[in-house]
């Protein structure tokens, strides 16, 4: 928010009778869910502009638009109930997006009776998307004409006296911060994320100092180790909830780190001085060697100054949306691939990039004269020495994500192209490399990572380790000294970079790398071969894709078929369903790019945590424990009619297996299967596809054998089985961790499934992540699976995994693993019978 103005008076965009959310007979709208605001039932057929600013949004189907004020707030303004579902019919636009308005303009216009007819309501909303940034207060709750006083805003880190006063009580608690290593950039995420649930504002203090829940620097800035006892103070109505939840995030520790756990010293240990050595500490282990290469930061000229503030704001501004939607693009991948490590760590980017401390600092020194370049890189130093200052190691890490952001608004700014042109199989040397770096290289194809500052527990080394790429930092400023493209040796394992090893050291290493490669180079080789066991068990590795892109990429990894492929790809990010045309197109992609290989269909799994625009369903106390897979399609049934409809018109029809979600039980399967049949008929299609029953509530492997007798297979999702077995939510950052499905009682279920489904003589797939881990592999074969989905590029390991085992033997040994305590000691155990290369 670029303006001092950040108090506003919204004028009535229609004449009617005002309501409150809470009366609006719409379950998402009046939870609150999508901001706060006011309604109106209008008593006239136009929509007039509240406030002079500019639109941003315009509805495909003419029925809502959104103001940008100049103060920064966002306002809805949304015409009717479900007239979405109208397409636009009796709806007139009278504006365009990026277009200036002023108060009272005219922006759309209806036609009353049609659109009376034909909406659910014609109950109108006025509502403040950006609600975390500003207070609403009603004006009236009276009948209103267009241009009266209608609601008063006020911006949330408005320091104005009195505006916190008059927001409700304030309450205080105390609380032992139980993050390891105190408050560093993911958990002081967490609680800004949790502070941004109320409309109270928050505040931690620590050590005679304060900062707002808000600004995630604000609370790095407080230093706040492990341990450490500190205050929360909540002012608003909803002070009460908001202190509770703030305290529970503070005291329930994130799983840090869920790889190879690193050393915490960020110093080398005292050794011997040895020559052409250098000692550094493991970030992330591995033996690798390679030319050197050295990396260098971006570098900028001096600024002369009295540059036109308006101007470089504009240009700070466009930079940093372009960085946004790098990191939203970044999250996507991550959530997409279940990545939670690289997910929580580019959230906390996204997180900084919103940060009041960062953005207020840039404007006042752009206001100044500064160009935005210099203007972002000061404030970025500032905050970085802040954090340096603390005298917190830890924290001191915290500041490459901020140099990190530094760099990439700069890219942005600059426009240099962001690559580095850097032979394969090099190692990088910098002087600090930052996470986006660190993605960067790892596609390029590097062997390994060596900084001279740094430490194990940054989020470069977590990102490094969850690439598998040897990484080693704190090697001291003469690592920047060496000769660009000098053979060395980096032995993270033992904390050494050789810069002078003789040809036979050299020799040595390369040929242990060489064997590395060839053992994955033989798996890609024999990955479009069938897998069998050592006595002849068949067994399908197929993949989870989520495109027809995914689905060939697994088809040249040597995919067997499709095991999951989730169809949400078609239902999130737009306005409307998808009709039946562009389903069926898109599922028939699928089945083309996989030859003559079957393809596992599952039907929509939205709902719960999983929202929808053109999908109002009611804000849920326990979203994992609500409307959810085939629940919703028994909710909204015409969403699962038209999926149906579409895989029905596939071809050929006897590649494509239909598998539903979130069964709990035989009367849901068979009423799909009833439905199909209905269909069949109608469309004149004789042959019927096989239906398959997702496994992820404990209810429906309790009663595998009764759902076999239904359905044509059954297939695992574990991921699910294992947050509804344990009662720990997977996305819960304190315990994520803990969410193992090599967990004895979630192999019990696998193996009742197995039990259950031999009795009708069904087979049992996994498509949960428990499948694309090589430890458990000969685990699942021993239950009874014969199918497992894994990610693509898993393909050629799994197979190989697959033929190096006896199923017998699987058999003997997996059923000792069930009378196992912890998920840990049947890890342990499948490292001794089973060792991983």
């Amino acid at each position: 928010m670029h303006n001092n103005n950040k108090e506003l008076t919204l004028s009535a965009p229609l004449s009617g009778p005002v309501l409150t959310l809470a009366k609006v007979p719409d379950a998402v709208f009046a939870s609150g869910a999508m901001g706060d605001g006011i309604a109106i039932d209008p008593l006239n057929d136009t929509l007039y502009s509240p406030c002079a600013g500019v639109i941003i949004h315009v509805a495909r189907t003419a029925h809502a638009v959104t103001v940008r004020a100049d103060n920064g707030a966002e306002i809805l303004l949304h015409l009717g109930l479900d007239t979405v579902e109208l397409n636009g019919a009796g709806f007139s636009m009278l504006v365009s997006e990026n277009q200036r308005v002023s108060l009272g303009q005219p922006l759309l216009r209806y036609d009353q009776d049609q659109v009376g007819q034909h909406c659910k309501s014609l109950v109108s909303l006025l509502i403040l998307t950006n609600s975390h940034d500003f207070q609403v207060r009603p004006i009236t709750l009276k009948a209103v004409k267009v241009g009266e006083p209608l609601l008063h805003i006020v911006a949330r880190n408005d320091s104005v006296a009195g505006v916190e006063a008059s927001a409700g009580p304030e309450v205080r608690g105390q609380v032992r911060v139980a993050h390891r290593g105190g408050l560093h950039a993911r958990p002081a995420a967490l609680i800004r994320q949790t502070a941004q649930g109320f409309n109270s504002q928050s505040k931690l203090h620590f050590a005679g100092k304060s900062a707002p829940c808000n600004s995630l620097i604000g609370l790095m800035g407080l230093a706040i180790g492990e341990q450490d006892e500190i205050q929360v103070s909540c002012q608003g109505a909803d002070a009460e909830a908001a202190l509770q939840a703030l305290l529970s995030a503070l005291s329930t520790a994130l799983s840090d780190d869920h790889h190879a756990k690193a050393p915490v010293s960020t110093a080398p240990l005292k050794r011997p001085a040895e020559a052409g050595v250098l000692h550094g500490v493991c970030a992330a282990p591995g033996l690798v060697a390679g030319p050197l290469f050295r990396l260098n930061a971006i570098s900028l000229p001096a600024d002369a100054g009295n540059h036109d503030p308006v101007q470089q704001q504009h240009t700070l501004d466009a930079a940093l949306n372009a960085v946004r939607s790098d990191i939203a693009a970044t999250l996507a991948q991550a959530k997409k691939h279940n990545n939670a490590d690289e997910e929580a760590i580019f959230a906390a980017h996204m997180a900084l990039l919103e940060d009041p401390a960062l953005l207020d600092a840039a404007e006042q020194l752009i206001q100044q004269g500064s160009a935005a370049t210099h203007a972002w890189s000061q404030s970025i130093d500032a905050q970085c020495d802040m954090l340096q200052g603390t005298g917190s190691p830890l924290l001191a890490e915290r500041a490459n994500d901020l140099r990190d952001l530094k760099q990439r608004v700069l890219r942005a700014l600059l426009g240099e192209a962001w690559h580095y042109d850097i032979p394969a199989a090099a190692i990088v040397a910098a002087h600090e490399l930052t996470p986006s770096d660190l993605l960067q290289l790892s596609a390029q194809g590097v062997a390994g990572l060596c900084m001279a500052e740094g430490g194990a527990t940054s989020h470069v080394a977590i990102l490094a380790r969850g690439k598998g790429l040897p990484c080693m930092v704190a090697l001291g400023s003469a690592l920047l000294d060496q000769a660009q493209g000098q053979a060395v040796v980096l032995d993270a394992d033992g904390g050494r970079l050789e810069l002078a090893p003789n040809s036979r050291r050299l020799a040595d290493v390369q040929q242990a790398q060489i064997e590395r490669q060839q053992r994955r180079d033989a798996q890609l080789a024999k990955a479009h071969l069938p897998a069998e066991t050592r006595n002849g068990v068949a067994i399908e590795v197929v993949a989870n894709v989520a495109s027809d892109s995914e689905a060939a990429d697994a088809f040249a990894y040597g995919a067997d078929g499709v095991g999951l492929l989730r169809t949400e790809f078609l239902f999130v990010d737009r306005q409307t369903a998808p009709d039946v045309e562009e389903q069926r197109s898109a599922y028939q992609a699928v089945l083309d790019a996989m030859g003559d290989k079957s393809v596992i269909i599952r039907t929509i799994d939205v709902g719960g945590d999983k929202q929808l625009d053109y999908l109002p369903l009611p804000a849920e106390a326990n979203p994992v424990l609500g409307l959810r897979g085939i629940r919703l399609a028994q909710a909204r049934p015409e969403i699962l009619d038209q999926q149906l409809r579409a895989l029905l018109q596939v071809r050929p029809l006897r590649r494509c297996r239909i598998l539903l979600p979130m069964v709990t039980e035989v009367d849901e399967l068979l009423q799909i299967r009833q439905q199909l049949d209905a269909l069949c008929v109608e469309l004149n299609i004789t042959e019927r596809p096989e239906i398959g029953v997702m496994i992820e509530v404990p209810a429906a492997a309790l009663q595998a054998e009764q759902l076999a007798e239904h359905a044509d297979f059954l297939s695992i999702g574990t991921n699910d089985l294992s947050q509804y077995t344990l009662a720990m939510d997977r996305d819960h950052a304190g315990l994520a961790a803990r969410v193992d499905a090599l967990h004895p009682a979630l192999l019990r279920l696998i193996a009742m499934t197995c039990a259950g489904a031999a009795v009708h003589k069904r087979w049992v797939g996994v498509c949960g992540a428990l499948a694309s881990d090589p430890l458990a592999t000969p685990v699942l074969i021993g239950l009874g699976v014969t199918e497992l989905s894994v990610s693509p590029v898993q393909i050629g390991e799994i197979k190989d995994r697959v033929r190096q085992v006896h199923q017998g033997e699987c058999q003997r040994l997996s059923h000792d693993l069930l009378k196992l305590g912890s998920a840990a000691a049947v890890r342990h155990a499948c490292q001794q019978h089973w060792p991983l290369p």
